[in-house]
């Protein structure tokens, strides 16, 4: 069987998980409810405070998505009960994030500023003018959302200005090198 597949996917307390018959899962906890559509190939089952995937036959396909299912489940579990976030660190002369409502107002060195507006289960957060804080209960869309972000300005290997994930490296390039043979 599948490593991860394998494992079973502990429900915390306060968290509610329903099956039907369709294979869609639906949980739901203190930060919200999220639902997803399962492989009728992955069989599911409530085994007390656990959730038990498993899979008919050891085909290549089948356990990949025995072991894909189980972490989609998981990240449910999880995002309802703690969420997501990434924190995303914006480096350059006069760049800066501002929090104004429900969007970040971004000065990023063009010549306009760019507006990110949140979106449905994505929340911003500025703690300071150098940070942004992406959060959320859906991990898939919190990742998305923070590379969209992180698109709009990628960090240049000379200076290493631009916006990068708090625990990103960052491979800088040697300049020019002034000096005669």
């Amino acid at each position: 069987m599948s490593r991860i597949g394998r494992m079973p996917v502990v429900i915390p307390d306060g968290v509610n998980v329903n099956i039907d018959n369709d294979n869609v899962v639906t949980v739901s906890g203190k930060l919200g409810t999220l639902t997803r559509p399962i492989d009728k190939l992955i069989k599911l089952e409530i085994k007390g405070n656990e959730i038990i995937l498993t899979r008919p036959n050891d085909l290549s396909d089948t356990k990949a998505k025995h072991g894909l299912y189980r972490m989609l489940v998981h990240n449910m579990v999880e995002g309802v009960s703690n969420g997501f976030k990434k924190t995303l660190v914006i480096n350059g002369v006069g760049y800066r994030a501002v929090k104004q409502g429900n969007k970040v107002v971004l000065s990023l060195g063009f010549s306009h500023n760019i507006d990110v507006e949140e979106e449905e289960g994505i929340k911003l957060d500025c703690p300071d003018a150098n940070t942004v804080v992406v959060s959320g209960i859906s991990k898939e869309k919190v990742g998305q959302f923070a590379a969209k972000v992180r698109g709009l300005r990628p960090v240049e290997p000379y200076h290493a200005y631009g916006i990068r994930y708090d625990n990103e490296v960052v491979i800088r390039k040697v300049g020019k090198v002034s000096g005669k043979k």
